[in-house]
């Protein structure tokens, strides 16, 4: 029986990813902050710091056949951590982000270019934002000797209480909708095309990565191919939850999320949501067996997410929120 580490294991792909893994007879370890795990099969739940080098080193003596490694270094340097890995596992599964690829080729493919390679807004090249230190960590791995890594790039992926609309997340967006309250939203992203994701599929898709030959020193976008564009799944979500969207120009919104203009909230606005994200995953498919039609549609997936909210669950304000009742108000929307 072969031992997987899955650490992040209590997110949005980590809580499908364990009884994925324990379903295909693999002995399985999830680490995660959470007090309790998120799953009811037989798997070993810790918790702990997935980024304390020391809690990390002496983890790994434990031989694990394999790592899936959902953990973001933004705030780290993967040059610290990424060796450990390889030097004590047969295969490690990087998560990356399709975040990383610009919007000039359509479908985006493992090859299409990337924003770190092909971006002429240098300040954001030179940042340690989302899409570029992703991207500069996969290079780590590329520019390593080793070759039992495999890199995966998923893409805007919705699970248990995290429902995206645009950029907002579940508290935002839905929470509102429960409030019977509205939801402003850019309008230049409404007719662009997005690549959302159920977590349970993502969770497939990488067990039956995990441990193949050809998957060595390789790249996967691992995410349905099905994309709506933002105003159909707005819909969605009308339909769903009774969710009444306001669609405004997008500085209003982003003055909306960040009245002091942070930065990196602009860029995932305007370099990942306002980018046409139709995405090919036939190279996952051929090498994992799957087929587009295994995976659940966007619409019943978030249906089915929506049906996952704690019956006890009370929404409640945030300071994103009540500014958007005040811009509501104000312009008596």
């Amino acid at each position: 029986m072969k031992k997987v580490l899955v650490l992040g294991a209590t997110g949005a792909m980590g809580r499908y990813l364990v009884p994925e893994l324990v379903g295909m007879n693999y002995k399985v370890t999830g680490v995660g902050l959470d007090e309790a795990a998120p799953w009811n099969v037989n798997a070993d739940y810790i918790k702990g710091d997935a980024f304390d080098i020391d809690f990390l080193t002496k983890l790994l003596k434990e031989n694990f056949d394999g790592i899936v490694n959902f953990m973001d270094y933004g705030k780290h340097d993967f040059c610290d951590y990424y060796k450990l890995f390889l030097d004590n596992t047969k295969h490690y599964i990087f998560l990356s982000t399709c975040r990383v690829y610009d919007d000039k080729e359509q479908p985006i493919k493992e090859t299409s270019p990337r924003l770190l390679d092909s971006s002429d807004d240098e300040v954001l090249k030179a940042s340690h934002d989302y899409c570029i230190h992703k991207a500069q960590d996969e290079d780590l791995l590329a520019a390593s000797p080793y070759d039992n890594w495999t890199v995966v790039r998923p893409a805007t992926t919705f699970s248990t209480m995290r429902l995206q609309l645009v950029t907002l997340e579940f508290k935002n967006s839905v929470a509102r909708a429960l409030m019977g309250k509205k939801v402003v939203l850019p309008v230049q992203a409404k007719d662009k095309p997005a690549t959302l994701c159920w977590g349970g599929d993502v969770a497939k898709m990488l067990a039956r990565i995990l441990f193949k030959e050809k998957a060595r020193r390789e790249t996967y976008n691992v995410c349905s191919a099905e994309h709506r564009t933002w105003g159909e799944i707005a819909e969605y979500y009308r339909e769903l939850v009774g969710l009444e969207a306001v669609w405004v120009d997008k500085e209003d919104y982003l003055k909306i999320l960040s009245p002091e203009g942070k930065i990196s909230v602009r860029w995932q606005l305007e370099y990942a949501r306002l980018f046409c994200r139709i995405t090919d995953n036939s190279k996952m498919l051929a090498l994992t067996g799957l087929r587009q039609e295994e995976f659940i549609s966007m619409r019943d997936g978030l249906q089915l997410e929506i049906g996952n909210i704690p019956e006890t669950y009370v929404p409640i304000d945030t300071e994103v929120g009540l500014r958007m009742d005040e811009y509501l108000k104000e312009h008596n929307l």
